[in-house]
């Protein structure tokens, strides 16, 4: 490589890595981005169904008089916060952006909403104080940690998987970084061509 070259390629060598950069934060969901899309639409319809009882999901998070009077347990409250802020939110912001960071905080968020799912209908289905026996899970709550489930196992596949671009770049990154090597070992020998 003369000089020129060697001028022209480092005039490149920052908008190589700005490339790179912005290549590793994307993510590429392939056909997952179907499955998610749907897993997000049951997680919404989860809302409308009934949870326990008479209660819906939205009962819960407006804490309607519903849920006090089918006394909606802690795990049940929490559950439908992770399925609107994360099963819905930022699993739709991660499709929408394609941006690795959502699709992390979605894939966290899923993964401790599917434990609270299954915890809430284990709860529905344990006697209260008193010996209370209150109505169990119904579909909407078993949709929601079915859905839940499917989400986080969807995402940690699309997070851990690297598109072959990203690994096309680094490829090139470590090429271009041995060639410099190369160059400059030749110029410290005075080898240079």
């Amino acid at each position: 490589m003369n000089p020129d070259q060697a001028e022209i390629f480092e005039s490149y060598h920052d908008d190589l890595a700005a490339v790179e950069r912005k290549i590793a934060g994307e993510i590429d969901p392939g056909y997952r981005a179907m499955v998610v899309a749907g897993a997000v639409f049951v997680l919404l319809l989860t809302l409308v169904l009934p949870h326990a009882g008479h209660t819906r999901g939205l009962d819960i998070l407006f804490s309607d008089d519903t849920a006090a009077a089918d006394r909606i347990g802690l795990p049940s409250r929490v559950f439908q916060w992770f399925v609107l802020i994360f099963g819905i939110g930022f699993s739709s912001l991660a499709l929408l952006t394609r941006r690795w960071a959502f699709a992390w905080v979605a894939v966290a968020g899923t993964a401790v909403g599917s434990v609270f799912g299954v915890l809430s209908i284990w709860h529905r289905q344990t006697p209260g104080i008193g010996n209370y026996r209150g109505a169990g899970p119904s579909v909407g709550l078993i949709l929601g940690a079915i859905a839940m489930i499917v989400l986080t196992f969807h995402w940690l596949k699309v997070v851990w998987s690297r598109t072959a671009v990203q690994l096309e770049a680094e490829e090139q990154r470590r090429i271009a970084a041995a060639e410099e090597e190369e160059r400059s070992r030749r110029w410290l020998m005075g080898e240079e061509d």
